[in-house]
C-alpha cells in the first residue's frame, strides 16, 4: 500500500521544488544530461530503499512480453540475465532495492510511453529518448547508445544494398512505435509504405515468408535474429546517426515522477564507474563492426 496517496505526494513534491528553488537562488547548478527529462523534485532525497514508489518498499519495473534476447534471457526479466535485465537490477541496487524488492510487470512497448498515469516505477524496453516522447513521459539519462540496422534474407535483392538509395524501392517492415520505423519513414523514405507490426516476432515472420524484403531493428537485436532466429538472414548494414546526440535508450518514468532525478543519478553513477560498459561487454559483445548505409 502507498504510505501517502499518489496525488498528495505530487503536491508535496511540487512544494518541495518551490522551497528548494528559493533556497538555492543563483548558485551554480550541475549541467543536466540532454537526453533526460526530470520533472520531479530536482533536489529530492534519494534515500536508499525509501523512495515514493508505487508500492512502499518495492520497485516496480516494467517491460514487454515476450522479452527478447539479447536484452533478456529465456523470456524471464526476473533472472538478471540479458543486457536490460542486468541494467535494471544494477539500477535497483543503486536505489537501495535488492533483488527480492524488485517486482516485474508486463507493459506493451507502445503503451510504456503513451500519455497517461503509469503503474510502474520505471520501464526498460529499448525505448529511445525523443522530444516527442518526452511530452508524455519522463526519461532517465541514456543507458545505451544504439544504431538501427537492416536485416534481409541472404542472396536476396535487399541483401545487396550498400546505401540508403538501394532501399527505396524495397518493401520494408518494422515494429509499431519504434525508432526503427522512424528511420524507414524519415531516412529511407521508400516508394512503398512500410509494413507495420505490433511485435518484432511478426516482423520476423513476414521476413521469413517473403512478405517484406527487409526489416529494420536495433543492431544488437539484428545480431540475435540472424544468429538464432532467422539463420538464413544477414545484417545488410547499419544507419548513420542522424546528427546531434546519438540515439539512446532511456528508462521510462511517469510524467513528473518524483523518481526521475534519483533514477537518472543511478544510471549516471553506473556509467561513471564502468558498470554499464561491463554489462554491455558481457551481453552485447556481438555488436561488432557492420557496414554503414550512407
Amino acid at each position: 500500500m502507498h504510505l501517502v496517496p499518489r496525488v498528495l505526494r505530487r503536491v508535496l513534491a511540487g512544494v518541495t521544488v518551490a522551497l528548494l528553488a528559493t533556497a538555492v537562488g543563483c548558485a551554480p547548478q550541475p549541467e543536466a544530461d540532454a537526453s533526460a527529462t526530470s520533472s520531479g523534485p530536482a533536489g529530492a532525497s534519494c534515500a536508499k530503499g525509501k523512495l515514493p514508489t508505487e508500492t512502499s518498499g518495492k520497485l516496480m519495473i516494467a517491460t514487454d512480453q515476450p522479452a527478447y534476447e539479447p536484452w533478456f534471457k529465456d523470456d524471464d526479466p526476473s533472472n538478471g540475465e540479458g543486457f536490460e535485465s542486468a541494467v535494471a537490477y544494477a539500477v535497483a541496487e543503486r536505489l537501495g532495492y535488492g533483488e527480492g524488492a524488485v517486482v516485474w510487470q508486463s507493459v506493451p512497448f507502445n503503451k510504456a510511453f503513451a500519455p497517461g498515469e503509469k503503474t510502474f516505477d520505471f520501464d526498460i524496453n529499448q525505448v529511445s529518448v525523443s522530444d516527442e516522447r518526452k511530452k508524455a513521459v519522463d526519461f532517465s539519462s541514456g543507458y545505451y547508445d544504439v544504431r538501427q540496422a537492416v536485416v534481409a534474407l541472404k542472396d536476396s535483392k535487399a541483401a545487396k544494398a550498400t546505401g540508403v538509395a538501394d532501399l527505396k524501392g524495397l518493401k520494408l517492415g518494422a515494429q509499431v512505435g519504434t525508432t526503427s520505423l522512424d528511420y524507414i519513414e524519415s531516412v529511407v523514405r521508400p516508394a512503398r509504405d512500410a509494413a507495420v507490426y505490433g511485435k518484432n516476432d511478426q516482423a520476423k515472420s513476414a521476413l521469413k515468408n517473403g512478405q517484406v524484403d527487409a526489416i529494420v531493428v536495433d543492431l544488437p537485436t539484428a545480431f540475435y535474429i540472424t544468429a538464432a532466429e532467422v539463420t538464413d538472414a544477414e545484417i545488410v548494414g547499419q544507419f548513420e546517426n542522424q546528427g546531434g546526440a546519438p540515439e539512446r535508450f532511456g528508462l521510462v518514468l511517469d510524467k513528473g515522477s518524483a523518481l526521475t532525478a534519483c533514477v537518472t543519478q543511478a544510471v549516471d553513477a553506473l556509467r561513471e564507474d564502468g558498470t554499464l560498459t561491463r554489462i554491455e561487454q558481457r551481453w552485447l559483445s556481438d555488436a561488432v563492426d557492420v557496414p554503414v548505409l550512407t
